[in-house]
């Protein structure tokens, strides 16, 4: 079919109100058309997370900032569920759009990978809880004679969290 055709058709099934152009995140070049009465799939529009088809970085910041402090404040920072984030974000207006709980925890998920929050416990219902993280360091920051005795011999060594190596006992460091 030729593109003036093609064009011409579209237009008509536009006017008739059965089909409706819709923008993609992953092609922006190219015109997709959808029923009219669908809504799109997040893989084509990208979801909260995107507006006018560019990755909403500043969005996405101020949810996390907003998540932090949910985290921090609620609850004494003992820990504070899924559910009572989502429910604090919607009471606050902070999001432009209604973000269900599968987005919530992406948002935590993104604060997890940066060791920001972690799961803390785990509440009487078998909800998670959400604590900030503890600092964390990769490397262990002691030279040898520091973890010589004077007789040559390996000493106890304890670090900063409390945690004690015996001599010889193999050990990692969480990052």
């Amino acid at each position: 079919i030729e593109s003036k055709s093609l064009t011409k058709i579209y237009k008509e099934l536009e006017k008739r109100r059965l089909i409706k152009p819709v923008k993609s995140v992953t092609a922006k070049t190219k015109r997709l058309y959808i029923l009219f009465d669908i809504i799109p799939a997040k893989e084509i529009t990208g979801g909260p997370w995107y507006t006018e088809l560019e990755f909403d970085h500043e969005f996405i910041s101020e949810l996390r900032t907003f998540v932090l402090r949910c985290v921090s404040k609620l609850n004494g920072g003992k820990g504070i569920t899924l559910a009572e984030i989502a429910a604090n974000l919607t009471k606050a207006n902070i999001s432009r759009v209604k973000l269900n709980l599968e987005e919530v925890q992406q948002l935590l998920q993104t604060l997890a990978f940066d060791y920001r929050i972690e799961q803390g416990s785990v509440n009487m219902n078998g909800e998670s809880l959400f604590v900030l993280s503890r600092p964390v360091s990769s490397m262990c920051e002691f030279t040898a004679w520091e973890v010589l005795s004077p007789d040559f011999q390996f000493r106890t060594i304890r670090f900063e969290d409390d945690v004690t190596l015996a001599p010889h006992e193999p050990h990692h460091h969480s990052a």
